[in-house]
């Protein structure tokens, strides 16, 4: 029997109830892969600064650097947000992908056909969309120095090494080599310095994969394709800034934030969670959907499992549930009833026995 452990991450809001989900599906597929997991629960966010002054403790980041993967279901809490910097739920996060060497972010958007008419697109246009962006996590904007706010002035700095573009561009080849061998290379290398070397370095390691099609797109354009023609995607490599607001257009083809699953990788540490927030708003009412949690667990067994077999069992699971008309309530109409938290994670689960 294989055995694995997971550092088990419930946080804040709606967290553990998308949590309690994910581990009705780990215990399914146990069963049917004759697998062992081992689960180790730590606290990060808001739940650790009450409880231990910190959004990201020493036990915790201490667990995960034990466990074969880690699952993190959401940060935020209201109570934190008038802190001071170091004391807001999401430094956790920073310091725990910091921490990890965590470098790359892949976030799948996936269209089910059950779901074609949850989008704001039309059908014809969302129909058959299966797109992975794959966004460099830990440089560009958001990290590059120096970075003040003067008052009167303020700055950032863009910065990306040869090193950091080449490392994020090999990681979305062998994605693309694994899906259906089509890249889209995003920068703005038409304005900026920093993306005339990412379009360079990207072209260059390009030459090492004859086999899969890539093309280069400025983002502006790309972000007004994903509304023409989103299906022409298939996996688009992109930086920090570009892929933080790609990835949220993107996620709204599928019709709902609740859909859409996202794995951060580094070199040998991988974290799992899904894309929405902790929407405090509707915490505790059992309405949360578990579907992006429950599908994070299926990008787990993909890349850091490499047990294809048991990703592909819980996508499906996702698909038969949603065919057979079961609907959370951001994604339910007025020819669906929607069921709980408990109900979708239940349902989906026994799909996977």
């Amino acid at each position: 029997m294989k055995k694995k452990s997971i550092a088990i991450l419930p946080g804040d809001g709606v967290g553990p109830e998308v949590i309690k989900q994910a581990i009705k599906v780990l215990d399914a597929i146990s069963d049917f892969a004759d697998i062992e997991f081992d689960y180790q629960y730590g606290d990060i966010g808001g739940k650790a600064l009450d409880r231990h002054n910190t959004p990201l403790p020493k036990e915790t980041l201490q667990l995960c650097t034990s466990c074969d993967a880690v699952l993190l279901g959401a940060i935020g809490d209201p109570k934190w947000d008038s802190g001071p910097a170091d004391k807001r739920p999401e430094r956790g996060l920073l310091g725990l992908r910091k921490e990890l060497g965590l470098f790359a972010n892949l976030r799948p958007a996936r269209v089910f056909s059950a779901l074609e008419n949850a989008s704001t697109l039309k059908k014809e246009i969302i129909s058959g969309v299966d797109i992975l962006i794959v966004r460099e996590l830990t440089g560009g904007l958001y990290f590059g120095t120096p970075a003040e706010d003067q008052g009167d002035k303020a700055y950032n700095t863009m910065v990306y090494t040869q090193k950091e573009v080449d490392r994020i561009a090999d990681i979305a080849f062998a994605a693309a080599a694994m899906r259906r061998q089509k890249l889209t290379s995003v920068d703005k290398a038409n304005v900026l310095l920093v993306s005339q070397l990412w379009r360079r370095r990207v072209k260059q390691i390009s030459q090492t994969h004859p086999n899969i099609t890539m093309n280069h797109m400025y983002v502006d354009n790309c972000a007004m394709q994903l509304v023409r023609n989103p299906g022409q995607f298939d996996v688009i490599l992109t930086g920090n800034l570009f892929g933080d607001i790609l990835s949220d257009e993107a996620s709204m083809l599928t019709g709902s934030l609740g859909m859409l699953p996202s794995a951060s990788l580094g070199e040998s540490r991988a974290l799992y969670e899904p894309v929405h927030g902790s929407a405090p708003d509707i915490a505790g009412q059992n309405k949360a959907n578990p579907i992006a949690m429950i599908a994070s667990v299926a990008m787990m067994f993909r890349y850091s499992f490499k047990m294809k077999n048991c990703a592909t069992r819980i996508e499906n699971a996702i698909n038969r549930v949603l065919t057979e008309g079961l609907r959370t309530v951001d994604i339910a109409d007025s020819n669906t009833t929607a069921v709980s938290t408990e109900q979708m994670g239940t349902a989906i689960a026994e799909k996977c026995l």
